[in-house]
């Protein structure tokens, strides 16, 4: 069971400012912002979290903002000042490890994800959660000195979590422990205070913490807010909701348009010449004057919008006469849909590349064809030796045979790359103390004679046959046998156009960075990022032939010069 529990903004004067009560009065904007905000909700189980109404959702009002029940929505209840928690909610609480207590005057999205995770992990009795989108992927964090200076900057790839002070107020969330919520009830009510329901936390011993987690919210008592949700709502209706007008006893002039799902209310005129454009709401005893243009908004009931005006992205509460302007300027009121375009855009953004290719060109189809073929024909003529060289590397050094790192692929996808191993058991775990005498720039590591390195290894090493494994992520669809080195997240954060590049191909086994390096002190990574960028833009089978060729050629003087 999910309780929503609308608050009153204290904060605000009840009259122009005081939104969500304008909303609850109404009933066209109550049925859509209830229902919104029940289907929108995480809900709790058995095996964790859920977006989705397949639990019960309770939504607690007000009493002065007394309201009619909805068919539609979640079950309503009124509350003065501390909210009533039910026996029969307290009952089908128990089937859940969390109770789940929402701010209703947010409307989220947050990553279920990370939020399963938090829950699962925490030992507190009592979480406070806050839907950030500072924390979605792809943004950027900087950080500057005392002087206001840049101090450096990084890109988040995925969305976060962070630890957060106890907030002020009511958070987005709360999630307390089903099995320590009755210490919080008094007189089985939960305090409509937030510095009273921590006082109560804290009096029980309870641990409380917050955190933030990345997600996006709309504040639905700023007029923004409030439309924005609204609109979102009324768009994801199938239909438009203006065609069966009888019923509600409404006058639609003949020659008046109504564009796409307008959601009106009983007794609506709209005169001659009028364009009303959806999603719009036209609240009950509303009247358009002639020639009035309504775009994208609200229009509360019994409001009059006088002849020739134009209403765009508003919401207009209050009654008006004709010696009202109520024209807006659309930029003033420009609406920002973060909320409808969450689970898209963030969808988009982790799948954009730097450049794609048609399906049946080279790049897109046969080279996938040609890295299959030609890993087959390495693995079976390296098949006989591989059970000689697993046998040296067990005899020179305890350990298994192989090494597996976890790298990024295509799009940013994680898998392990193999290698057959050249050092000693738990030698990545001491590479940053040996970073100081590193002699490559940038977040690649080289020593001459690395300590790490067994007497086998520097063979394997020397000749690349370390790297004959790595055919088998070919063959598994993880790397090409020519692209961009697979690197790991930590160095692939470091340039964000060069991520994005690199991130568009497979890794490959060699490419064209490995054999025109030059190894200039102070310019090898520089020179990474030219070469990763220059394949991508220029990738084709003439490219990729000429680099086999040199590869080639590369590991035939390498092996004959170990003799």
């Amino acid at each position: 069971m999910t309780l929503i529990i609308i608050p009153r903004n204290k904060n605000l004067t009840t009259g122009k400012s005081n939104l969500l009560r304008f909303a609850f009065s109404n009933e066209l904007i109550a049925s859509l912002v209830l229902k919104g905000l029940g289907t929108g909700l995480p809900q709790s189980g058995i095996s964790g979290l859920t977006w989705g109404c397949n639990e019960k959702v309770v939504c607690a009002i007000p009493e002065e903002w007394r309201i009619e029940h909805f068919a539609a929505g979640p079950e309503l209840i009124f509350y003065k000042e501390n909210v009533p928690i039910s026996s029969y909610t307290r009952r089908t609480t128990k089937r859940s490890a969390w109770s789940i207590f929402a701010n209703g005057r947010f409307a989220t999205k947050i990553n279920i994800g990370l939020l399963n995770k938090v829950l699962a992990g925490t030992k507190a009795d009592v979480l406070a959660v806050n839907s950030v989108p500072k924390l979605l992927a792809y943004i950027e964090k900087v950080r500057l000195t005392p002087e206001a200076k840049v101090a450096g900057f990084r890109r988040y790839y995925s969305d976060c979590i962070e630890p957060a002070p106890i907030p002020i107020d009511w958070p987005h969330y709360i999630f307390i422990r089903t099995e320590v919520l009755e210490k919080i009830l008094e007189d089985r009510t939960l305090p409509g205070s937030f510095s009273t329901f921590v006082q109560r936390c804290r009096s029980a011993s309870l641990r409380l913490q917050a955190t933030n987690i990345a997600g996006v919210a709309l504040d639905l008592e700023t007029e923004n807010g409030l439309l924005n949700f609204c609109m979102v709502q009324l768009s994801k209706t199938r239909s438009a909701l203006h065609k069966d007008i009888t019923q509600n006893s409404s006058t639609i002039c003949p020659d008046s348009r109504l564009i796409g799902k307008v959601l009106l209310g009983k007794n609506v005129y709209v005169g001659p010449n009028t364009i009303v454009i959806g999603p719009t709401i036209i609240g009950n005893n509303a009247k358009l004057e002639k020639g009035a243009v309504v775009n994208s908004s609200i229009i509360g009931p019994n409001v009059c919008v006088p002849e020739n005006q134009d209403v765009n992205n508003s919401i207009i509460k209050e009654p008006l006469c004709n010696d009202k302007h109520i024209k807006r300027s659309a930029s003033n009121f420009s609406r920002q849909i973060t909320y409808l375009k969450f689970d898209s855009n963030h969808r988009k953004y982790a799948h954009e590349t730097f450049r794609t290719w048609p399906r049946l060109s080279y790049a897109g189809r046969f080279k996938r064809i040609v890295d299959c073929l030609a890993a087959i024909i390495v693995l079976i003529l390296f098949l006989p030796l591989m059970p000689l060289i697993a046998l040296a590397i067990k005899l020179s050094s305890p350990g298994p045979v192989f090494f597996k790192d976890k790298r990024q692929g295509l799009h940013g996808k994680e898998f392990y790359c193999l290698k057959f191993r050249s050092m000693t058991t738990g030698a990545d775990k001491i590479q940053d103390k040996l970073r100081i005498v590193s002699q490559v720039d940038g977040p690649q590591f080289k020593v001459a004679d690395d300590p790490r390195i067994t007497a086998v290894g520097r063979f394997l090493r020397d000749t690349f046959i370390d790297e004959i494994p790595q055919f088998i992520n070919v063959l598994l669809g993880q790397m090409s046998v020519i692209g961009p080195r697979p690197s790991p997240e930590s160095e692939n954060t470091l340039c964000p156009f060069w991520r994005d590049a690199r991130l568009s191909v497979r890794p490959g086994i060699t490419g064209l960075w490995q054999i025109c390096r030059t190894r200039i002190s102070g310019k090898d990574f520089q020179e990474w990022i030219h070469y990763d960028t220059e394949y991508i833009r220029n990738l084709s089978l003439k490219m990729d032939l000429w680099i086999c060729w040199q590869t080639i050629k590369k590991l035939v003087k390498d092996f004959v010069s170990q003799f």
